[in-house]
């Protein structure tokens, strides 16, 4: 790998990584004028249309692949982009942009977890008290742990709104391997396509039994630049940098640069005039120490598998590893 190459791709990552930090932060003002469910209607409408550009020049491949696992690629976007987004938004609501990107960043251990719990794979010893690590920040961010009677605790429900909501993107991200015809690129654009009709029953379904109002033309006027960002920028282009810069340096390094959307949203907010807490930045940096113990552990993972195929090469085989995408 050349140099320019490697510096193109870290540059991906970084703007990917920052994309996602500054969604919590659109977000949250948006959230006055435009309930949850009709922000992710809106939001995947626009993602929706940027990606069928995309594979336009595919040809007609992958609409016949759209069309043969429509169901199952809509019920995994529905749960990737639907569920998940819904439950941010709502916990957003009753939090601040800062939890919920450290929240964010502890997926890749709860995807551990729940690998243990549904496939039987036990994670290893030092990877269990990585994601202790990283839930243990994530309760000191909260204010579940540390905190001063009411104004610890104002995010907690927020919070953990938000946690539940990443389960949903967890289980999105577990269906790319039952989709092996599919690239990440392919994944991720069909999985939007699919599940779009699911976004806009539900939020029509919702409005019509009151759970949910539609946006009023004026609520729309104040936000339109903010939902046309988060549509294009963290919804879309973070996710194609994110793969791009997955493809160049590997899911390892991508994992490890998610680092950086707690850090990028923080910084944000700060620049804002919204200076962190004490308990917020130990929190924010035990969620960090975690994802890097975690990045570590699967380098070496990843590592003793490349040892003996270069100690046996007559047992070479070629391996097909799915992409990986977030918010």
């Amino acid at each position: 790998m050349s140099r320019s190459q490697r510096l193109y791709g870290i540059a991906a990552l970084l703007f990917a990584t920052s994309g996602w930090g500054s969604l919590f932060l659109v977000s949250k003002g948006v959230l006055h004028h435009v309930e949850p469910v009709w922000f992710t209607l809106i939001r995947y409408s626009l993602s929706a249309l940027l990606f069928a550009l995309l594979v336009l020049p595919r040809g007609a491949a992958p609409w016949r692949r759209l069309r043969r696992h429509a169901g199952a690629l809509a019920l995994r976007g529905a749960a990737g982009f639907g569920l998940f987004s819904v439950l941010l938004l709502i916990g957003l609501a009753h939090s601040v942009p800062s939890h919920g990107a450290v929240i964010i960043a502890t997926t890749p251990m709860t995807t551990q977890l729940v690998r243990w719990l549904l496939d039987g794979v036990r994670p290893t010893r030092a990877a269990l008290l990585a994601t202790a690590l990283a839930l243990a920040g994530v309760a000191i961010v909260s204010g579940l742990i540390g905190g001063h009677g009411g104004a610890g605790n104002a995010t907690l429900f927020g919070d953990a709104i938000a946690f539940v909501g990443t389960l949903g993107w967890v289980w999105y991200t577990r269906g790319a391997a039952r989709f092996p015809e599919l690239d990440a690129v392919e994944y991720s654009a069909l999985t939007v396509l699919a599940a779009w009709p699911v976004l806009l029953v539900a939020a029509v379904g919702a409005a019509l039994l009151g759970w949910s109002a539609a946006p009023s033309l004026e609520g729309l006027r104040l936000s339109w630049r903010a939902l046309l960002f988060v549509g294009v920028v963290p919804s879309a282009a973070s996710v194609l940098a994110f793969n791009h810069g997955v493809r160049t340096l590997g899911a390892v390094t991508g994992t490890a640069f998610l680092n950086f959307v707690p850090v990028s949203a923080l910084l944000m907010s700060a620049a804002l005039g919204t200076l962190p807490t004490a308990n917020e930045l130990l929190g924010m940096a035990m969620v960090v120490a975690a994802l890097l113990i975690h990045t570590v552990l699967n380098r070496k993972a990843n590592a003793l598998p490349a040892a003996r195929i270069a100690q046996h090469p007559q047992n070479r085989c070629t391996y097909r590893t799915p992409g990986a995408t977030t918010p």
